[in-house]
């Protein structure tokens, strides 16, 4: 694979934004193989993502860094720059459904996420057998109803442990606590179907089947305290008709949902997405 050096901006929109970046990585004899920008009209504010051939710039990527700062302090920017050689290392989390884990760790060994799995957590020990034969690491952390803190807490130790930089919950069925949403801000994936607010609680698609819906849906998002509240990634939808039984409707939303936690993921190892607020902008 090709090394790439990628930078992500976001920063007050204002004319020569475009210029001023590409001009300088020219000037340091930088090949731009991918660019993509997108102005924020309501807000006025500005995002960008480009992908530089690290060898055709010659220098470190902290180097690049150090020469890159001034212009991020001229233009007032939140921005990083990330090296491809560096795989991000990824935690993911399940509970006793296993469709979401076993098609993330395929697509892994497969080569289609650019990542490392640093380990699967569980509240069930169900999954082990899945992961060790990948050879992950499997933790089992129990969680005790009546003292979800000390549970929590080993699951914040291995993931710190592990040096994770994203956590992904392939249909984790446990509430993360305030604590670990703020730590982990903008590292935690989760996936849910998109029924809710109005199908909420145990067998939403037979409740779905019940009010006879159409559309099946999931909804790949970061995690906030606010329950499935947060920065949404990627959604999609697969029709149903009156012909189709409710094995058929939780068969259809196991697949959405897969394919759309792997979409989600993918992009942001890939560094495609920008939190903004409470929504994302995403360079797919």
């Amino acid at each position: 694979m090709s090394h790439y050096y990628r930078l992500v901006v976001s920063c007050p929109d204002q004319v020569g934004i475009v210029a001023r970046v590409s001009g300088f990585i020219a000037q340091q004899g930088g090949s731009i193989t991918e660019a993509s920008q997108h102005s924020d009209l309501q807000t006025g504010r500005f995002f960008m993502r480009y992908e530089i051939l690290a060898d055709s710039l010659g220098m470190s990527v902290e180097t690049l860094r150090s020469a890159f700062e001034p212009i991020a302090q001229e233009f007032s920017m939140q921005w990083a720059l990330m090296d491809t050689q560096k795989r991000r290392r990824v935690i993911l989390m399940v509970s006793r459904e296993s469709h979401c884990l076993v098609d993330l760790l395929y697509r892994w060994q497969a080569g289609e996420l650019d990542c490392d799995i640093a380990g699967v957590i569980s509240n069930h020990e169900d999954m082990r057998s899945i992961a060790e034969w990948y050879r992950i690491p499997y933790h089992h952390v129990p969680v005790d109803p009546n003292n979800k803190e000390a549970s929590f807490a080993q699951v914040q130790e291995l993931i710190d442990n592990a040096r994770a930089d994203c956590i992904v919950l392939a249909r984790y069925m446990q509430i993360l606590p305030p604590s670990l949403c703020e730590r982990y801000a903008g590292q935690v994936i989760n996936i849910h179907h998109s029924f809710l607010p109005s199908f909420a609680g145990a067998k939403p698609y037979h409740q779905a089947y019940e009010r006879g819906v159409k559309l099946i849906g999931a909804t790949c998002h970061y995690v906030t305290e606010e329950l499935d509240a947060g920065p949404i990634i990627e959604q999609d939808i697969h029709r149903v008709s009156h012909c189709h039984t409710p094995t058929d409707l939780v068969r259809f939303g196991r697949d959405v949902e897969k394919a759309v936690l792997a979409r989600g993921l993918r992009w942001h190892l890939e560094d495609r997405v920008l939190i903004h607020g409470n929504k994302t902008v995403v360079f797919s």
